[in-house]
């Protein structure tokens, strides 16, 4: 019997005290690619799972950790894209369908059958274990190969956070002459800055933290807002084509149409922030989409071919991401910094576990 091992989540009220136990990994099927992780990214869903945020985990152990890279150790029969040895990625989903409508549009995020890589499970049954784990399997079609121009370190939150912004960015065609606000500063927000000055838009970034504030011009903000003061959005009326939300926290007295009227006529606000479940968004109300024709609606990280663009850009563009590397052992660390807010602006932890033969 093959064994895995990695840091889990034994107990619901231990959250930053997980355990290092051995698990066995999915069946090993004629799509998959299975790969030793030498890196992983500690994102904020990582901490709303484990704190049951987002609800109750349905089994334990739990392994989180969804921004993978690693070797290749094994592909199967059927696998066409990759060999023993590649260096490769994984992110938040590790399989769909593949023969939905979604998937053969190259929407496979999206399909009704697709399988997350934490807090899940496999079409079997059994439980999906994720990245804070010395290897995982994923079927190709969610298995990404990293460009020799990108280090592992930086390449790993590009997987869950690069991809999360960058996808709406590419849906919604944003490059030179764009102008896109960012809501919040925190792990998206920050390569949402990266992203879209790499696809050349102007960029203007909204944060209630002044700390951040020179953090955001050093990312290559062309303009940095302050939203804790009283009618902030008054001077950027009919300025922006996009509005990506990142924010888990908005603040008391905001509505959506403190946002849209900053929107130019059929601009769009896109959510890919995703707060715990008692935590409620601002009011909407029918005028606040009316007066601009504005959209709004949301996001879920990436599609293949998403993340095979992002990987091209970060390559061209040189985007390096903020990153504080630690040993997988010091996750406890990287899980209260993103949970208190300390992050600047990703964690990834580095293989500190031996693997089992």
């Amino acid at each position: 019997m093959v064994e895995f091992k990695g840091y889990a989540l034994t107990s619901p009220d231990a959250w930053k005290s997980l355990e290092l136990v051995s698990f066995e990994p999915k069946r090993f099927e004629d799509e998959d690619v299975e790969l030793a992780i030498t890196h992983c990214g500690v994102c904020g869903s990582d901490v709303h799972v484990l704190r049951q945020g987002w609800g109750n985990v349905p089994y334990t152990p739990l392994v989180c950790g969804h921004e993978i890279v690693g070797k290749v150790t094994r592909v199967g029969p059927k696998v066409t894209e990759f060999k023993v040895g590649d260096r490769v990625g994984v992110g938040a989903v590790v399989n769909s369908c593949g023969t939905c409508r979604r998937c053969t549009s190259g929407n496979e995020q999206y399909c009704p059958s697709m399988t997350q890589t934490i807090n899940a499970r496999h079409p079997d049954g059994s439980p999906v274990q994720g990245g804070f784990a010395t290897a995982i399997r994923a079927n190709e079609r969610l298995v990404f190969a990293v460009p020799d121009g990108i280090e592992s370190k930086d390449a790993a939150s590009m997987f869950c956070g690069g991809l999360t912004v960058f996808s709406p960015m590419r849906r919604n065609n944003v490059g030179p002459g764009s102008k896109i606000g960012v809501l919040g500063i925190g792990g998206l927000g920050h390569y949402a800055i990266l992203f879209g000055k790499a696809l050349g838009a102007e960029v203007y970034a909204f944060t209630h933290s002044p700390g951040k504030r020179e953090d955001a011009k050093k990312l290559g903000a062309d303009h940095v807002i302050d939203t804790g003061i009283e009618g902030f959005q008054k001077p950027f009326f009919d300025t922006l084509d996009l509005i990506i939300s990142t924010t888990n926290v908005f603040q008391r007295g905001t509505s959506f149409s403190t946002f849209t009227s900053m929107l130019t006529i059929n601009g769009k606000f896109v959510n890919v922030g995703l707060p715990d479940v008692d935590k409620a968004m601002p009011p909407l109300h029918a005028f606040d989409m009316l007066t601009s024709g504005a959209f709004i609606g949301g996001s879920y990280v990436g599609s293949k071919a998403d993340c095979c663009a992002m990987l091209k850009i970060a390559v061209e563009k040189g985007v390096k991401p903020w990153v504080q590397e630690l040993p997988m052992k010091d996750y406890g660390v990287a899980l209260e910094g993103v949970h208190n807010g300390a992050a600047r602006y990703r964690y990834v932890l580095t293989q500190d576990i031996i693997p089992i033969p």
